[in-house]
């Protein structure tokens, strides 16, 4: 790895602590492994241009089972995987205590990411922040109801649920599953429907205790095996040739979709879904990467 490759590494490690996508309060419980609801997708979000239609949603998201004593399990990739797919999942960050930079004109979202991932047909995985989902529920509910995406959960707070974790504050334990929980109402709330089980923990960070505060939230933790390194980053290229070094078959990518701590993102996926397709590969959400 070159010198920018690794510079690239730490950064995308450092990002995934920090900022993040876009394109009331329900009393209800937080989704559990049930049916996902999909919607059909607006003219705008349906406009013709070549590659794949939208994957079929599985009719039960598929998780994985509890890991010993009930931990929360926690996915990774596809191992062993011989058939050509990756799972592109990009990570719409907001802390629960940003509201006043938002008000001041920063920009946590990147619709034009999200347009291009539509123009370009792939299947993605959105992450997303609880506050994030409370920001831009317009944007929510468009990611939530297209069939070309699914939302996961990223917690609310976008706080640490283990530390030391990149200086983030840190979620106590007996609040753990209270706040995914009130992620799913955030989505709810929005009007997503494509909202599936899963759960990736800010900043990667966890440890069993973590595991364990999840395990009445009865989601699936997913992490990754390819570090985009698009945080902070002013080279879309670098970016690009990061992603493109590491993707095998099987694997999945962590990106974020934030327009002021990931400017170059959309520019960078511009280059990175016609190389990976002219090597044989088909983007795929990560219901779909678990279940094959």
């Amino acid at each position: 790895m070159n010198t920018s490759a690794r510079k690239l590494a730490v950064l995308g490690l450092l990002g995934t602590a920090l900022v993040g996508c876009g394109g009331g309060a329900a009393e209800t419980p937080a989704p559990k492994p049930k049916a996902a609801v999909v919607a059909s997708p607006s003219p705008k979000a349906s406009a013709a241009a070549p590659g794949p239609k939208p994957a079929r949603v599985p009719a039960v998201p598929p998780t994985m089972a509890p890991g010993p004593g009930g931990l929360t399990p926690v996915y990774t990739h596809r191992v062993k995987s011989t058939e050509k797919v990756v799972a592109l999942t990009f990570d719409a960050d907001m802390t629960a205590d940003q509201g006043p930079r938002a008000a001041r004109g920063e920009h946590f979202d990147n619709p034009e990411l999200i347009a291009t991932l539509r123009r370009l047909k792939v299947d993605a995985t959105v992450f997303m922040t609880g506050r994030w989902a409370e920001e831009y529920p317009d944007q929510a509910k468009s990611i939530g109801g297209d069939p070309r995406f699914e939302i996961a959960n990223h917690s609310y707070s976008h706080y640490a649920f283990s530390s030391p974790c990149y200086g983030l504050p840190t979620v106590p334990r007996p609040d753990m599953a209270s706040d995914v929980q009130r992620a799913f109402d955030a989505f709810r709330d929005a009007g997503a429907v494509n909202v599936v089980p899963y759960f990736r923990f800010p900043g990667g960070c966890y440890d069993d205790a973590a595991l364990r505060a999840l395990a009445p939230a009865g989601v699936t933790a997913v992490q990754w095996d390819v570090v985009s390194g698009d945080a902070f980053a002013k080279d879309a290229d670098a970016v690009a040739d990061q992603v493109l070094d590491g993707v095998k078959p099987g694997s999945l990518v962590v990106m974020h979709c934030t327009r002021s701590a990931a400017p170059v993102t959309e520019r960078a996926i511009r280059r990175i879904v016609p190389e990976l397709r002219a090597r044989g590969y088909r983007f795929v959400k990560v219901s779909e990467l678990m279940s094959r």
